[in-house]
């Protein structure tokens, strides 16, 4: 039997520290359900409708770190979120030379989640692509400075999404 909303709510009360991912693992639900179970204050979501816009700009954004989670392996990487274009049934990310490439298919997206939840004491935010089944398809966080402080001008975009989720 699958834990109830205030159950997941209970336990990220109780694990202020957890990630969804983390939360999901333990009580053996999809991260898709622990999302849903954050707070307002922690948790928005993005109309499907946005999506192009969304992955059209985040090229603009400079820096940021791309999660895609497989298997119980992590693979980050640090750098432009790239330039991208439907084709053959995905969106192909584009980049010239070194960097993140890749297919994606939107077809299987269900979900745009846009997180705010501190990790490890900092403050942090995320872009999180759900697919149908509740998974995580990958998540994009917002790059921080040398000091390890978020770029203010990539909070800026990413609070600005909010406010439109929250007008819409």
């Amino acid at each position: 039997m699958q834990p109830s909303h205030e159950v997941i709510r209970q336990y990220l009360d109780n694990n202020p520290n957890s990630m969804p991912s983390q939360a999901a693992v333990e009580l053996g639900v999809s991260e898709w359900s622990v999302v849903l179970a954050l707070p307002p204050e922690q948790m928005s979501q993005l109309p499907l409708s946005d999506k192009d816009a969304l992955l059209s700009s985040l090229p603009d954004w400079g820096n940021v770190t791309t999660i895609i989670a497989v298997s119980g392996s992590i693979f980050e990487f640090k750098g432009s979120f790239p330039q991208g274009k439907y084709a053959y049934g995905y969106y192909n990310l584009i980049t010239e030379g070194e960097g993140l490439h890749g297919h994606l298919n939107l077809d299987s997206l269900s979900a745009i989640a846009l997180i705010s939840r501190p990790f490890r004491g900092k403050e942090s935010h995320s872009i999180n692509f759900f697919g149908s089944k509740g998974e995580i398809i990958f998540k994009v966080y917002l790059g921080r400075d040398s000091q390890r402080v978020l770029i203010p001008e990539q909070v800026a975009h990413f609070n600005a999404l909010k406010e439109r989720t929250l007008a819409a």
